[in-house]
Order: structure tokens, then sequence, then C-alpha cells
């Protein structure tokens, strides 16, 4: 496992993002890019803390620049199920305790604001596949299934299919801030897995298995193979070891890595924000695409 600390930062903001996590990751258009995506959203979130908004706009701002940056697996590029079409997941949670998250979706450009829709519009947590007359009178932009879909990913699904494929079949995006206030937010969103099939969901949308965010504990966003995180609600269990064995933020990351992940085959990563500003960054995949604040500016790792 591979294993980062960042302090607090001065002002007392923190944050930090993902682009996907695996076993293998070749930068198909060039590392470049992709170092130029990731500090976007880095930018994007920070813009919002440094101004002192809340975490919750910071995260939703830093996921919405990966989202519409086609080589990431959200939004736009996101990957393609057998049928060839997208299904898009994502899900938000705040520090206190308020949730929202959506499965399925198929036509609304941002799905990461269609989870703040059903946390701040509705009493629910978790909608399926939300009708296209709900996300118009949530005030959604919405795009045909088509908008998603890229060349580069059709021709991943057809190396998928013809068992050629790489680590890069999967991947997710995903952030955590802490403001200046103190209050901790995550937000998560992906296309799944590369000829999954139609209808699967993995743990980015499910409340403390891919997204997790508590202000006394932790706020973590998770990345990888998302039946094991689901298998072992790999986001609550750090905030649990956090809260009920007084385990430091560090501790309760490699802690869970371990129980969940490294001893059940699970491969990926997570970025995790404390309650005191720390940032902890780990994977046990051979790598993780992300980004953070260090020392008051972006850095970005492919």
């Amino acid at each position: 496992m591979q294993l980062l600390r960042l302090a607090p930062d001065p002002d007392g903001i923190a944050l930090a993002v993902h682009g996907g996590a695996g076993d293998r990751i070749e930068p198909l258009n060039g590392p470049d890019a992709y170092h130029a995506g990731l500090r976007a959203a880095v930018q994007a979130g920070e813009r919002v803390l440094r101004a002192g908004g809340p975490a919750v706009d910071a995260v939703c701002a830093a996921v919405t620049a990966l989202e519409d940056n086609e080589l990431f697996n959200a939004g736009r590029g996101a990957a393609l199920t057998t049928d060839g079409t997208v299904e898009l997941d994502a899900a938000l949670m705040t520090g206190d305790g308020r949730a929202g998250a959506v499965a399925g979706c198929r036509t609304v450009r941002n799905p990461v604001f269609a989870a703040r829709a059903v946390l701040e519009r509705t009493p629910h947590v978790l909608m399926v596949a939300p009708d296209d007359g709900l996300l118009t009178e949530w005030g959604l932009e919405q795009v045909p299934n088509s908008y998603f879909v890229t060349d580069r990913r059709v021709r991943e699904l057809e190396r998928v299919r013809s068992a050629t494929a790489d680590g890069t079949r999967h991947g997710t995006v995903g952030a955590v801030a802490r403001d200046a206030h103190g209050r901790l937010a995550a937000a998560t969103s992906t296309g799944g897995v590369s000829n999954q099939l139609p209808g699967r969901v993995g743990d980015a949308p499910i409340v403390g298995a891919g997204t997790y965010a508590a202000d006394g504990t932790v706020a973590v966003s998770c990345t990888g193979q998302g039946e094991y995180f689901l298998r072992g609600v790999v986001a609550y269990d750090i905030s649990a070891r956090m809260s009920y064995l007084g385990a430091s933020l560090e501790q309760a990351v490699r802690d869970t890595v371990a129980a969940k992940l490294d001893a059940t085959g699970g491969s990926g990563g997570l970025i995790a924000a404390g309650h005191d500003g720390s940032v902890v960054i780990a994977f046990n995949s051979n790598a993780m695409f992300r980004g953070h604040l260090t020392d008051g500016e972006p850095a970005t790792f492919v």
C-alpha cells in the first residue's frame, strides 16, 4: 500500500481529488492532459474554499470539472455497458449527516448535481434513474446518452470484449474537502466498469461504501473495484475506527485498507480529509490519479 499524509493548511482548508485507480493505468492522451484535468479540478475546489465557501460547494465544483473532462470515467467519456450505453452514478455527503445519491442516470450531464438535488430537494438518499421530468424540475442540464460516449470508450469496450483489456477498464472520480469553518464533505461520481451489465451499481453512490462524511471524523471518497468497497463498507469503516477506537486518520486508513481490501483481494484507493484538516491518500493498486493542495498549491500525480 502507498500512503501519503498531508499536514493541515495554514488557512484551515483541505482539498483532495482522485481520477481513478487500477492495477495498471496508462494515460492514453499523454500524462500532461491528465495532470491538467486534475489541476483544473483542484483549482475549482480551491477557489470555493479560498473565498470562504462551504466544503459541499468545493467538492461539487471539483467533481464537475472531472465529469466534464472526457479523459476520466465520469460524465462525458464514462465507461460503456455491455449494450454500448452509459449509466452514471454519483453521491454527495456533508459532514452534518445529509446525503444524496443517484444511480443509473442516462441523461443528466453532471450526475453530482443530481445527487445534490436528491440531498437538498427530496426526503430521500438514493434514487435510481430519476426520470427526465424530475431532472427538468430540478433545473438540471440534460443531454442525449450519446453525449457521454466517446471513441476511446468504444475502443476500450471492444478490447474488454475480446479479453485484451488492461486495468484501465474501471475508474471513478471524487473529491473531499474541509472548509475554513471545519465542515467536511465528500463527493464521488462514476460511469462504473467497462462492459458491465446494464443496471450494475458499484460503491460510488452507496453511502458508507464509496462515499462518506462526518464532521467529527473524516470525509472519504473511494475508487477501484467497487464490489470490494461495497462488501467492506470501506468509507464508513475509516470513520468508525476513528470514532470508536480513537484511531488517527492515518492509522484508520491503513487498517481499513489492510482488512477490507488487502485481505480480500480488492484493489483501489481513497482520499480522506480529516476533521483537523489533515489529508490522507492511500491505494494498494499499482497507480491512482490524484491531486491535492500542498503548501497552498495544486499538486497532481498520474
